[in-house]
């Protein structure tokens, strides 16, 4: 058997109407993209939802709040929803919150409720960033970063590849991912939205793959993961993740756009002769 696969669910517990003008993103106001638009999930949804996940052997739960930041409202939420699937299932390994830019101190609230992880992608380079995000700086996203790894909780950062950027580019933000030495790379592919200003075409299958591969050389102890977009970018050739060097997707829906089923990702998986990962240690 080889390395096992990690599989990661995304819970999108509040979604749209962000503020920010991130233009990769469906979820911000200013695009008005037709997704689904809601405040706060309930605490029994977001555990139907941990329950499925965990039953289909992800080992990774993210809670996920459209938005800039933590504000005291959205912390004492996403804290309330940790200790409630905490409660449940307290041997769901991984509880990962994903709510945008956070204090040192906030980050600490999260991991007293039995947060693990936090999820704060820097998206690209720090070059390439004003040309598609200009509400708020990158270096506030590393500072971020900083902060979560200062709090004692384990870091998940990556970003997205095909938004225009350079090979340059993409040299520099694997570069400043890999100086954070997250534990878990999530890798998304830009899938395109007619809302959204960004009208680049899908990455060739083939770059896509050996993107992965350079992430993997890059960071060999990571958990590299491929994440959004990966059906559109890869279609029927998305089991070449694994042997180009990912070793974790996220299964289920993404964000705002819908994912494979659970049975038929795993049913790829170990028709490869992979198996799935119970722990996030190996």
């Amino acid at each position: 058997m080889r390395t096992p696969i990690f599989l990661c669910s995304i819970c999108n517990v509040s979604s749209g109407s962000c503020s920010e003008d991130c233009a990769f993103c469906s979820q911000s106001a200013f695009y008005e993209a037709d997704i689904q638009r809601y405040k706060f999930k309930s605490m029994q949804e977001i555990l139907e939802e941990a329950k499925y996940a965990k039953a289909h052997g992800a080992i990774g739960f993210c809670l996920v709040t459209a938005g800039k930041g933590l504000d005291k409202k959205k912390l004492e939420y996403i804290s309330e929803a940790v200790k409630t699937v905490k409660e449940a299932l307290p041997d769901f390994e991984n509880i990962i919150a994903c709510n945008g830019t956070a204090s040192l101190e906030q980050l600490k609230i999260l991991k007293e409720a039995g947060a693990t992880s936090y999820n704060h992608n820097l998206e690209s380079s720090r070059e390439f960033y004003p040309n598609i995000v200009t509400s708020h700086s990158w270096d506030e996203r590393y500072q971020t970063c900083l902060h979560v790894k200062q709090a004692g909780l384990n870091l998940v950062c990556g970003g997205i590849f095909g938004l225009g950027e350079s090979e340059a580019d993409r040299i520099s933000f694997v570069a400043a991912i890999k100086s954070l030495q997250p534990m878990v790379v999530p890798i998304n592919f830009f899938h395109p939205n007619d809302a959204l200003p960004i009208k680049e075409k899908p990455l060739d299958i083939d770059k896509a793959l050996e993107l992965i591969t350079y992430v993997r050389h890059e960071m060999p102890e990571a958990i590299i993961m491929v994440a959004g977009g990966r059906e559109f970018t890869f279609g029927a050739r998305q089991a070449e993740i694994f042997g180009a060097g990912a070793n974790s997707i996220v299964i289920g829906n993404y964000l705002t756009t819908q994912g494979n089923l659970p049975d038929a990702d795993i049913a790829m998986i170990h028709s490869l002769g992979l198996g799935i990962a119970k722990t996030c240690h190996g």
